[in-house]
């Protein structure tokens, strides 16, 4: 059984229907690369598999359970984390306390404060310092960092290069890179396509919220990615990925 099924998906944003019919499976200790143009509605499917847009119509099953009504604190104690566009920390507060509120879930597992440093070593001196206070990497890694101490099985990461410096991409990277080896299930919004092919197992391309392409990322081409991303080409059936 998947860990994750979105099933014929439906969300709108008022009159707006952002995500359209989408289904998706994700199976334990894979990573899912979610690609497409801004306005595509990967953000708005991300949010709304972690509860925080309500679904108009379809199902999200996580690991057997049917999460539709479910609200996103919920998800949160049944294992579903967002790592949100933009991080959305507590400026005021410090690292430690930002990553301390992820653990509220109250979810058994081995993620603590001093785990989350020793995968991003760059928090190590910067614990005590407001989060407002922190560099773009430096916040990332906080809001990857708080997530994960919410001990989740499956971790939803919406655009986490986005504003980034190239090095800086390169360290957040590199870390995200332990936690797939780990085994970390993960969907990944990312608007790079070769960073994306590069750490994933499986990749789904949206546009004007249908899959336009999906496959694993072994086989894609990145060509073939590039002519969905723009809305050239579609390969196999739409709106399933299997």
């Amino acid at each position: 059984m998947s860990l994750l099924s979105v099933e014929n998906l439906v969300v709108r944003h008022g009159l707006l229907q952002a995500v359209r019919g989408v289904s998706l499976t994700v199976e334990r200790g894979e990573t899912l690369a979610l690609v497409g143009a801004n306005g595509a509605g990967k953000t708005t499917l991300l949010r709304a598999i972690a509860g925080a847009h309500q679904a108009a119509s379809g199902r999200v099953i996580f690991d057997g359970t049917d999460l539709s009504g479910v609200p996103a604190h919920e998800r949160v104690r049944k294992g579903v984390a967002l790592v949100p566009e933009g991080r959305r920390l507590f400026v005021q507060m410090t690292v430690e306390e930002n990553l301390l509120l992820g653990g509220t879930a109250g979810r058994p597992g081995d993620w603590s404060v001093e785990r989350v440093l020793d995968t991003f070593p760059n928090l190590k001196p910067r614990r005590h310092a407001k989060a407002g206070h922190l560099s773009g990497g430096e916040q990332q890694a906080t809001a990857i960092g708080r997530a994960l101490m919410s001990n989740p099985d499956l971790l939803l990461l919406d655009e986490v290069s986005l504003g980034l410096s190239p090095l800086v991409v390169d360290r957040v990277y590199a870390s995200l890179h332990g936690l797939i080896s780990s085994g970390t299930t993960i969907i990944l919004v990312e608007q790079d396509l070769n960073r994306a092919l590069s750490v994933s197992d499986k990749v789904v391309c949206v546009l004007e919220g249908r899959v336009a392409l999906a496959g694993d990322s072994a086989i894609v081409s990145r060509d073939e990615v590039t002519k969905a991303y723009f809305g050239l080409h579609r390969k196999g059936a739409e709106g399933v990925l299997a």
